[in-house]
């Protein structure tokens, strides 16, 4: 015979029913008997019930299927089987991914409408995984793109659907080596790690509040650039009593989710750094409360217990985010691919572009279509779902 395979020479065998011990052991235990090739297989078992499939290249002597239909009938289950193409060469292959959904809670509507996206970019749904426990909150889908698809076309169309929904949050990752194999994740701090902006919070204190605000506007609209924004708004707290920062930095809200997320990736020997265009205080003030390794931030030139209205050393912008994110990555033996960044604002876009896996946190529009994918619906431990990790798997690590 032929080494080339044929439809003939290859069967996908379909075994469902009532799972029990021993059905797996006893059908492949024929085939190996029987000499036949196993050249794929996959098994599930949902509620109890099993779904068991063989890619099955069959020796000369077919008498194997006919055994297999008898250990079915004894076993208590269905078995089918049919002939199929040989697999194709890589040329011609899919890409594969991972579709990640997250939310409050999934139902038929909002997989639907998830479902209904990947048929119409010709995305092939392969496997389907259930991410969350009590309810269906998370679930990984496994998709194989064709090679004439444009993964980016399907990303937007995918934050599209997330965007208008509001309810639940959809991600699009290339599936590879690197996916679960993430180890430095690195984020904002102000709106992203906190529900506040300090330097807000600050000039409300110090009645500059409608003034930091305006200046704020101005930049966000390109009438100047962040440098010189932040010069302007930090000048504005020149005299305010160093107190009023401490002792917001000692209060400062978590957004939520954000305890257990660095609780399980310092479990799990990821490394975490905050790299804000925020304050020094705060962000070393978290760093020690949550146990961060690294903190970046802007530091405020304090005299005799006064703000001066003045910072020290270079101001955290965004080239010099994305600069301490590849220094960090480098002093740790890092790749870029193996690192997490997470922001909310436009000073964050190239740090999230640099990094492996860029995550727009609650941010505007535009971030959103500009990193990898978003979150707006979860909190910040949604992150771990695009990590691949189960809520069982995170309840063992919480111990």
């Amino acid at each position: 015979m032929s080494d080339r395979q044929s439809p003939q020479d290859t069967v996908l065998v379909t075994v469902t029913g009532k799972d029990q011990p021993g059905i797996t052991a006893r059908l492949t235990g024929l085939l190996a008997e029987a000499g036949a090739a196993l050249l794929d297989i996959e098994q599930v078992v949902v509620q109890g019930q099993l779904t068991l499939c063989l890619l099955v290249r069959l020796p000369e002597a077919r008498g194997v299927l006919k055994e297999l239909l008898f250990a079915a009938r004894e076993l208590g289950v269905s078995l089918d089987f049919q002939p199929v193409d040989a697999p194709s060469d890589a040329a011609s292959a899919p890409s594969r991914h991972v579709v990640t959904a997250v939310g409050r809670s999934l139902g038929a509507r909002e997989l639907h409408a998830v479902a209904e996206r990947l048929a119409r970019h010709g995305a092939n749904i392969e496997r389907i995984n259930r991410l969350s426990d009590a309810e269906l909150g998370s679930v990984e889908i496994h998709i194989a793109l064709p090679p004439e698809r444009d993964p980016e076309e399907l990303k937007r169309s995918l934050l599209e659907l997330a965007m208008a929904s509001s309810t639940f949050d959809v991600a699009l990752q290339r599936e590879s080596l690197y996916r679960r194999g993430k180890r430095l994740v690195v984020m904002d701090m102000d709106s992203t790690l906190i529900r506040i902006e300090v330097i807000d919070e600050l000039a409300r204190a110090y009645g500059v509040g409608e003034q930091v605000s305006r200046i704020t506007e101005r930049a966000m609209h390109g009438e100047m650039d962040y440098d010189e924004s932040l010069r302007q708004r930090v000048a504005l707290l020149k005299g305010l009593d160093e107190k009023v920062l401490r002792d917001l930095a000692a209060n400062l809200p978590l957004t939520e989710g954000a305890e257990t997320l660095i609780r399980v990736l310092k479990r799990l020997g990821y490394r975490t750094a905050i790299i804000s265009g925020g304050f020094s205080v705060a962000a070393e003030a978290l760093k020690a409360r949550l146990g961060i390794d690294y903190a970046h931030s802007n530091v405020l030139e304090v005299v005799d217990g006064k703000l001066t209205g003045r910072t020290l050393g270079a101001i955290v912008n965004a080239r010099r985010k994305a600069e301490l994110l590849e220094s960090i990555a480098q002093s740790e033996g890092i790749l870029l691919d193996q690192v997490i960044a997470v922001g909310d604002g436009a000073n964050d876009l190239l740090m999230l572009e640099r990094a492996g896996l860029g995550i727009a946190f609650r941010a505007k529009p535009k971030l959103r279509q500009a990193a990898d994918t978003s979150i707006s619906a979860g909190g910040l431990d949604a992150i771990l779902f695009l990590l691949g990790l189960s809520t069982r798997e995170l309840q063992e690590v919480l111990g």
